[in-house]
């Protein structure tokens, strides 16, 4: 018997391997004929739309490989350039340099972090509310491990669980897991569609009527937020009666109102149907589980899996639900605590199901159109979360053909990224000054022209530090000495050397001496803190997904730095009132080697506050739905750059600096020093004028170190800077 079952076993194990082989060569000839969507055809594409909408204009350029490069850097990574960088990327052959620097970028460790903060925008993530700083982290890594992103949409609308050790449960704490709020959220960020204009209404501009609305939040309607009494862990879970009652309740006695079942009113694709990207992304599933299957030693039929996808499909919109089937299986539930506990919601599921699905157009396209904005700086639908019938897309053909193989591609993000930075559209100049705003809106609304873009708030704080090397100490021991003023108390009746409030609070012998310190310092507690708003508190991305202890993770909480202060000034007194000793507060001047060095803005805790670099320039509270960044100059973006912290020490020339050997020693070489500065500030080379007259700014000034500090500081505070080539 044990011969005849191991050789069942045998049998199982060939028949598994060989269905994997015929499953990877089928998937081959898939790909072989109809490979990964190549630029020249987006771009092909485009061309023959604008000459049906009778575009007769035609392109300004292409821009040259140093602006390539700088504007890819900085929509890559978040900054520009380095002079390693920029050596790097001449060396390569002229004609793959560009391929060879894409590639290069998606790799980079910064990509998922400049990324991170598109999606935070995106998706409203903060630090400052429950579970925000894990979301973050959580996509974070989702970015680098390039998950796919309708995995990701469906885990963050269909989780449950305990804030922080389900980081994807932030985004429904996000808003308090309100049905009301989650239907207007989960419809215009996924799906780019204002359905949250029919809450109160029927849409005043589109199809959507009140009950459209009510359905879509139906589906979050068991779900709680809540929190323990013992360790104030807060947390998501599934209730036995929705929330969600139809008709609202200004419409009808309460009497009269029902428990609405959730239904889904957005147009999906035929499921008798199967386009050639639907087959492409089946393919790919296969060959995803197969590989998963080969892996593991089992698996369930390849076959199956699609199958059962068609159910939940079929099943989430249908219209009803079996509602005795699943009270039941809640039942089962209850045997396990903390599946009683954290109860999965079988709505969301299917809500993430529907959302996600390939043959869902509204998910592919309006993310595509969102990247699309992001890169080239204009989208197909504007703005881009209002898609609807009399907003219909400038070019519905290009726009539907990246959405398909985004869909046939896995939903691969960084696939996406590539081949959009690879199409001229992307790679057009801006248009000269002498063109009449009505000639730059059509060259612009054809792709045939870049729309002038400023950097982020974050990739131009980055782009500063990176130029005036920040990211490290560039001074030797001793050489930036700095005069400060600060608070000692002194006792009184015995000499003794004065000591800071800092030194007291360690020789004070508190258990949380420790912490302490480390609060003061996060909240820029030592003197001259009103000189640092450039500075913010770093997110440990890694900490933050491997939480340790979960009752200590449960009674941690963000604080303000006010919040900070005010424990500070608390510790303050308790360290000067000891019992038996008596001291009086003295203000003393010290001398501090100021050695100054920034974190990556990309990393931060966000939204920083407000006053904050990144919040003048543009980051938004992430609060309202939609919120757009504000791209507008003002006055106190100008007086930032003029005279704060962060462009006075970029501009300030280290002795550790590379420049420093070109303006150090008996014969300075001023003419490659000047070069040096604009190579790495504007990644190109001054023309004749710019270095004539750079070169007599060095001359006239008191010192070389001094004259190029104000070159790079006028350098810094160029347009040219600021804005995107």
């Amino acid at each position: 018997m044990t011969n005849h079952a191991t050789a069942r076993e045998l049998f199982t194990e060939r028949e598994f391997v060989t269905k994997q082989i015929i499953a990877s060569l089928a998937l081959l000839i898939v790909f072989l004929a109809s490979p990964l969507l190549a630029a020249d055809t987006v771009d092909s594409v485009l061309s023959s739309e604008n000459k049906k909408k009778g575009v007769t204009r035609e392109s300004v350029g292409k821009i040259d490989d140093m602006v390539f490069l700088r504007r890819a850097s900085v929509d890559l990574i978040g900054r520009i350039p380095t002079i390693a960088e920029i050596d790097e990327y001449l060396a390569w052959p002229q004609a793959e340099r560009r391929d060879l620097l894409v590639d290069k970028l998606l790799a980079s460790s910064r990509f998922p972090d400049r990324w991170t903060v598109f999606f935070a925008d995106l998706l409203r993530l903060r630090s400052n509310v429950t579970g925000g700083s894990a979301l973050i982290a959580y996509v974070h890594k989702a970015i680098q491990d390039d998950l796919p992103y309708n995995e990701l949409a469906a885990r963050l609308i269909s989780t449950n669980g305990k804030a922080g050790r389900v980081p994807e449960v932030g985004f429904i704490l996000g808003d308090n897991a309100d049905p009301l709020a989650m239907a207007s959220v989960t419809s215009q960020v996924f799906l780019g569609v204002r359905i949250g204009c029919a809450q109160c209404h029927d849409h005043p501009f589109d199809k959507w009527t009140r009950k459209d609305f009510y359905s879509v939040a139906a589906y979050f309607g068991k779900t709680r937020r809540y929190e323990s009494n013992f360790t104030r862990a807060v947390y998501t879970s599934e209730a036995q009666q929705t929330t969600v009652m139809w008709p609202p309740e200004d419409e009808a006695d309460p009497a009269d109102r029902k428990p609405l079942v959730p239904s889904f009113p957005f147009s999906m694709v035929d499921k008798k149907a199967k386009p050639d990207f639907i087959a492409r992304y089946e393919a790919l599933l296969k060959d995803r589980t197969a590989r998963l299957a080969a892996k593991q030693g089992k698996g369930p039929s390849l076959d199956a899996l699609l199958a059962d996808a068609d159910k939940k499909v079929t099943r989430a919109t249908s219209g009803s639900a079996d509602l005795g089937q699943q009270e039941a299986r809640a039942e089962i539930n209850k045997i396990n605590i903390k599946g009683s506990l954290y109860r999965q919601s079988e709505y969301r599921e299917d809500l993430a199901t529907l959302i996600t699905s390939p043959r869902n157009r509204y998910f592919s396209e309006s993310f595509v159109n969102r990247v699309w904005k992001e890169l080239v700086g204009r989208a197909f639908v504007e703005p881009v979360d209002d898609f609807r019938a009399d907003n219909s897309a400038s070019h519905p053909e290009t726009l539907g053909l990246l959405a398909d193989e985004f869909v046939a591609s896995g939903y691969s993000f960084r696939q996406l990224v590539k081949t959009i930075v690879q199409t001229d559209a992307y790679q057009q100049k801006q248009v000269p000054r002498d063109v009449t705003e009505l000639v730059q809106e059509e060259l612009e609304a054809a792709f045939l022209a870049t729309p002038m873009r400023r950097m982020y708030s974050e990739s131009l704080y980055d782009s500063i530090v990176t130029a005036g090397h920040l990211f490290d100490v560039k001074y030797t021991a001793g050489q930036n000495e700095k005069v400060i003023e600060q608070e000692v108390r002194v006792l009184i009746g015995e000499e003794e050397e004065p000591e800071t409030v800092a030194k007291a609070l360690i020789k004070d012998g508190t258990a949380d001496g420790d912490a302490e310190m480390k609060k003061m310092k996060a909240a820029g507690s030592a003197a001259g803190a009103g000189y640092k708003l450039e500075e913010a508190i770093e997110l440990d991305f890694a900490a933050l997904l491997n939480p340790g202890d979960e009752v200590a993770v449960d009674k941690m909480e963000i604080k303000t730095a006010e919040q900070l202060e005010a424990e500070r000034m608390a510790a303050m007194r308790k360290v000067t009132n000891r019992p038996g000793m008596k001291y009086e507060t003295k203000i003393v001047q010290r001398t501090i080697d100021d050695n100054p060095r920034f974190s990556s803005s990309l990393r931060m805790a966000s939204p920083a506050p407000i006053g904050h670099f990144v919040r003048v320039f543009g980051q938004t509270s992430r609060n309202d739905l939609g919120e757009a960044r504000n791209q507008t100059p003002s006055m106190r973006q100008a007086l930032m750059m003029l005279n704060g912290r962060l462009t006075h020490e970029a501009s300030r020339v280290g002795d550790l600096e590379p420049i420093h050997k070109y303006l150090a020693g008996k014969k300075p070489q001023l003419e490659k020093a000047v070069n040096f500065a604009y190579r790495e500030i504007l990644t190109r080379k001054p023309n004749a004028d710019e270095l004539t007259n750079a070169m007599g700014l060095l001359q006239r000034a008191d010192g070389l170190n001094d004259g190029m500090a104000d070159l790079r500081w006028i350098l810094l505070n160029s347009n040219e800077f600021r804005f995107l080539p």
